[in-house]
């Protein structure tokens, strides 16, 4: 926690392994990482794997959750293996849901909080920081949704605030009481029922429970049927409860109700009906619900349900998600993000490595961006290359943000350090980034085409672009820019609406250019042919002149003496005709054609 606490840790790996060979597994995992990551050491794999089997001998969360990351991806030479992975990760599933029924111990709420995300990182804070203080007075004043909150954040340890049970209750039973808010009277009922942080109270607890259920709040009329369930075995109202609630969209109802069927003591059905059951389970997972997801990742591993065929790679992935919920780690989490907003960088680095090398995506992407914004610290204390290793890990991530495919498709396009370029997995990198409604990704997509380069079919498939109707680059930059500006900020002037309007002013500017050059060379090509009509009928002419003269028919002889008046009146005539004809030249200088 010193300011320069890394420089350390070369000397505290002796004393890590005299705690860890004590049976403090903490220390553990602490070298497991240290040795995994060359963090002010040496790379040594295999004393990482080494020491990551000790912790998780000694159920250090974060040490399984290592394993289970390191089989799953096949990296730092752990093999591929996603039936070891699905037990790593399920046995740390099964104790997130019971780690959460644990008020003491070191534990906090898993928040997905990015060190990019500016509003977020604002609405931090301690017991002593302005939100926290802005909060508790509006609770005083007895505003509902600032007490609700505040208990929230104590109860959890959300947002900053150390865990707090016991003054959670506190607000709980003030809003309870003071505001009739149905939240709140449900959130206190339920710490009466179990005891926490409370002594027992089930009476007064099923009295508010259905005063929050008769104001129409799902999860209280869900609790109702659990009250009926687990203390009165009255299990034909608690399935009606639970049916109720469930119409209202409750997961812990659709949860209910397939332990009913899965029990074989659902009302009204004889036996056990595993194929129902498995359906609420899964409708449950669907909206959140940790046991119900537990239920379905087991499903997959084993495929023994007519609808979950085998599919280990999703069996992890359910099972993940629930274990990287695990309070354990959110403590890990929380220590780096507070080291982070108060600037004490070396401790901020070690606890997001800690926390990344469980393989939670959020933690990869901060340690990522810690390390681009202090590149000297990552280059002195780590090893591998920080900045290339996570956020190649973040993008293996099924929840992967777009920022971080948009970094590792200009890694891939420019190259970085020691890797090489690649076009086609920096195109592949954009086009995830633009699926996922990044309106960066058509844009950067939108260049590699201006640069020359083309984008490949089965990409332009992944990305629903018709070929036929865009075979063309220009009309497949204009759909890409289209996209770019649609899923942008319309409101505002946008990069993507800057190159939308350019592009069209460009497509514009060279039709003009092309019918302009077709114009003149259509009017080039006809005074050409106008020209040698001219020269062919004035070289006639010509020819034609000497042999032909006019003289005056013989049957109508004109007088001699009128002769030479005759002529001087038509030279005369002659002069006028081509005098009047110049003026009008003259008058119409910038059409000779009109006459007047």
């Amino acid at each position: 926690s010193s300011a320069n606490g890394l420089s350390n840790m070369g000397s505290s790996v002796p004393l890590l392994v005299d705690s860890s060979c004590c049976g403090y597994h903490k220390a553990s995992y602490f070298l497991a990482v240290i040795f995994e990551t060359g963090l002010s050491v040496s790379v040594d794999r295999k004393k990482g794997l080494l020491y990551s089997l000790v912790g998780a001998q000694g159920n250090e969360r974060l040490a399984v959750m290592n394993l289970g990351y390191k089989h799953y991806q096949g990296i730092n030479n752990y093999p591929l293996d996603l039936e070891l992975s699905y037990a790593y990760y399920s046995n740390i599933a099964i104790k997130t849901s019971l780690d959460q029924h644990t008020i003491k111990g070191e534990q906090a709420f898993v928040e997905t909080i990015r060190l990019m995300d500016d509003e977020l990182l604002k609405a931090q804070t301690k017991e002593n920081g302005d939100v926290f203080m802005w909060l508790k007075h509006e609770a005083t004043r007895g505003n509902a949704a600032a007490q609700q909150r505040l208990a929230q954040m104590l109860f959890w340890g959300q947002q900053g605030v150390a865990k707090n049970p016991e003054a959670a209750i506190e607000w709980y039973a003030k809003g309870a009481i003071e505001t009739e808010d149905p939240v709140l009277i449900y959130d206190y009922a339920i710490v009466l029922f179990k005891g926490q942080g409370v002594k027992k109270n089930t009476k007064l607890a099923l009295e508010l429970m259905k005063k929050a259920a008769a104001k129409g709040l799902p999860q209280a009329v869900n609790g109702l049927g659990w009250y009926y369930h687990n203390f009165k075995r009255d299990y034909r109202k608690a399935a009606e409860h639970w049916l109720i609630a469930e119409e209202l969209g409750n997961p812990d109802a659709s949860y209910n109700l397939g332990v009913l069927y899965l029990d074989g003591i659902y009302p009204g059905v004889p036996g056990r009906n595993q194929t129902v059951a498995a359906r609420y389970f899964y409708k449950a997972a669907q909206g959140g619900h940790i046991e119900g997801t537990l239920r379905c990742s087991l499903y997959y591993i084993t495929g023994n349900m007519e609808d979950f065929p085998r599919d280990p790679e999703k069996a992890v992935i359910w099972a993940k998600h629930i274990a990287e919920k695990n309070g354990y780690l959110g403590h890990v989490i929380r220590k780096a993000l507070n080291a982070y907003l108060e600037l004490s960088w070396h401790e901020a680095l070690l606890h997001y490595v800690l926390a990344a090398e469980t393989g939670i995506e959020v933690s990869q992407s901060n340690l990522a961006h810690i390390c681009e914004e202090r590149p000297d610290l990552a280059s002195k204390y780590l090893a591998t290359d920080c900045v290339w290793r996570y956020y190649n890990f973040s993008v293996s991530q099924v929840n992967a943000p777009s920022f971080a495919y948009l970094k590792m498709g200009d890694f891939y396009y420019y190259g970085y350090q020691n890797q090489s370029k690649d076009l086609e997995l920096s195109v592949r990198m954009y086009a995830q980034a633009a699926l996922e409604g990044d309106s960066q990704g058509f844009f950067n997509l939108a260049l590699v085409i201006e640069e020359g380069n083309s984008i490949p079919s089965y990409i332009l498939d992944h990305l629903e672009i018709d070929q036929a109707l865009h075979s063309s680059n220009t009309s497949l930059l204009q759909e890409l820019y289209y996209r770019c500006w649609n899923n942008s900020n319309q409101e505002s002037i946008s990069p993507c609406s800057l190159a939308l309007l350019y592009f069209y002013m460009r497509v514009f500017w060279n039709n003009i250019l092309q019918s302009t050059l077709i114009y003149f060379m259509g009017t080039f090509l006809l005074s050409i042919l106008v020209a040698f009509a001219v020269q062919y009928f004035q070289s006639l002419s010509a020819h034609n002149s000497p042999g032909t003269r006019l003289e005056p028919s013989s049957d109508e002889p004109s007088s001699s003496g009128n002769s030479n008046e005759d002529a001087t009146r038509l030279v005369q005539q002659g002069e006028s005709t081509f005098s009047n004809n110049s003026a009008q030249q003259q008058s119409n200088p910038q059409n000779p054609l009109v006459t007047t």
